[in-house]
């Protein structure tokens, strides 16, 4: 199969879809590799390191016009809308639901749109886990960092002293990016809230943490009792392919405390606050009734070498399968990319999505 990896595009986006090492894979069973030129230089990748492995080094059009399967890290934008051929794949996160235009590009050219954040085996978000927990880690740290006053923060030192108490950090969800940006908070000595649907893990965190961590089930109730005194609020929540429901509505972010800062890890699915619209890192804040909102898309991009060696490491397997069997083969029912596919022949695969747009 010919693979191409474009250079990403986004803003600030420095991962890459493939590293040299999975190159060598790759063409040790025969595929075609073709990258852009210039595509792993913000992970640390020259394309010498491509060109060694086994590589084309190629510029972005011919490669879209040469590829049968492109291997991307975020959605495509409309800037390559027209570079995608009918007919083509594409493997990369999509993020479809809040974003019917370019579902409807995919849809219109019959590509098969493989989503890294609906792959599930063996009961877990597999591709989604390595970013979700990167993006965990780092949503403590950025709403510490935006809560210093010259941010526009209300000034609260997270991890409080001796003599004040720490912030109080709010958490809506505990998956993979909840539980990481408890890790995190907790680790600052923050003090923390976290709010589940489903009791058991709630449970398992109150176990864990020897009931240092205030756990809630959540309940509209809880929702608006907490968030009005958190100084810093993390939304961690996922529905795989659908969009992600809002849970703090615009009137209530209107009564938390000014300064306060909101991260929104959901924001890639159309966001958990009502408030909440996508920032980038060149941009990544903005105010809404005194609570700044942090709520980059691509958050895990900041820190590319770790996120794309996690990515990577996960993606690999799946790319080697989807070149191995074909795209016919990989949209067969019962295959383990199966649940990875998004739109294909001008139909859309994936349930939650469907809901979603229709």
């Amino acid at each position: 199969m010919i693979i191409g990896v474009p250079k990403e595009i986004k803003e600030y986006e420095y991962r890459v879809g493939i590293t040299p090492e999975g190159v060598s894979e790759l063409r040790k069973d025969g595929h075609r590799i073709i990258i852009e030129s210039g595509a792993g230089e913000g992970s640390g990748f020259s394309d010498e390191d491509y060109k060694e492995s086994g590589a084309e080094i190629s510029d972005k059009v011919r490669l879209f016009n040469d590829s049968e399967l492109i291997i991307k890290v975020k959605e495509p934008l409309p800037s390559e809308y027209d570079l995608l051929q009918d007919g083509q794949a594409v493997f990369t996160y999509l993020h479809l639901a809040p974003n019917p235009e370019l579902t409807n590009v995919l849809l219109k050219k019959n590509i098969s749109a493989f989503a890294y954040e609906t792959l599930v085996e063996d009961g877990e978000l597999l591709l989604l886990k390595p970013m979700s927990e990167i993006a965990g880690r780092m949503a403590p740290v950025m709403a510490a960092y935006f809560l210093q006053k010259f941010n526009g923060g209300a000034g609260v030192l997270i991890t409080g002293t001796e003599s004040v108490p720490p912030a109080q950090v709010l958490i809506l969800g505990a998956g993979t990016v909840g539980m990481n940006s408890l890790k995190v908070a907790y680790g600052m000595g923050a003090r923390v809230t976290i709010l589940n649907r489903t009791i058991e893990k709630l449970r398992k965190i109150d176990e864990l943490y020897k009931g240092d961590v205030k756990t809630l089930p959540s309940t509209i109730e809880n929702i608006e009792s907490e968030t009005v005194k958190a100084d810093a609020l993390i939304g961690a929540v996922l529905i795989a392919g659908a969009r992600a429901p809002r849970l703090v509505s615009r009137e209530l972010v209107s009564k938390m405390k000014k300064g306060s800062v909101i991260v929104d890890v959901s924001v890639d699915q159309g966001g958990c606050i009502e408030t909440s619209r996508p920032t980038t890192h060149a941009e990544p804040i903005y105010s809404v009734s005194g609570v700044i909102h942090y709520c980059v898309a691509n958050m895990p991009g900041a820190y590319p070498k770790t996120a794309t060696l996690a990515l990577t490491g996960k993606t690999l397997k799946y790319i080697k399968l989807l070149a191995d069997e074909g795209i016919e083969g990989s949209t067969a029912e019962g295959h383990p990319i199966r649940s990875a596919l998004n739109t294909y022949k001008g139909r859309i695969m994936n349930k939650a999505l469907a809901e979603s747009m229709y």
